[in-house]
């Protein structure tokens, strides 16, 4: 079944995500601005609704790949990975790049989110591509 292969590698990317940026905490949060509380958390603490929005927006990027993926006739592991990296690297990553720009905010800041952007989609390409 699809679905569950794209639920399978949007959990997997999600999972790196929970890693990734736990252990850039502080890096990112310095990079982004993000307001801290006197316990140097974010300020309010964290909605449970933006790791939920989060997962659903994963299973949307692993979708539309899966859906590239089957058009291209990309299989097994080796051309999932790349072609996952690819994603990440050359779509999502200059994206971010470009947002950040306009926003006046650091290059650190785009480093260490593309740097997710692309070993998520590398771990997506990968778990889409064992099914």
């Amino acid at each position: 079944m699809e679905i569950i292969n794209v639920i399978v590698a949007a959990a997997a990317a999600w999972a790196i995500g929970s890693v990734w940026y736990m252990k850039l905490a502080e890096p990112w949060m310095a990079a982004s601005g993000v307001p801290r509380g006197p316990d140097g958390q974010p300020e309010g603490g964290m909605n449970p609704k933006i790791f939920a929005a989060s997962f659903v927006l994963q299973i949307i990027v692993a979708g539309m790949m899966r859906h590239m993926f089957e058009l291209s006739g990309i299989d097994g592991l080796g051309k999932g990975l790349v072609a996952g990296a690819g994603v990440g690297l050359f779509f999502i990553s200059p994206w971010i790049c470009i947002n950040n720009l306009y926003a006046m905010r650091p290059f650190k800041l785009t480093l260490i989110d593309g740097g997710y952007a692309t070993l998520a989609t590398a771990v997506m390409g990968l778990v889409l591509a064992l099914f």
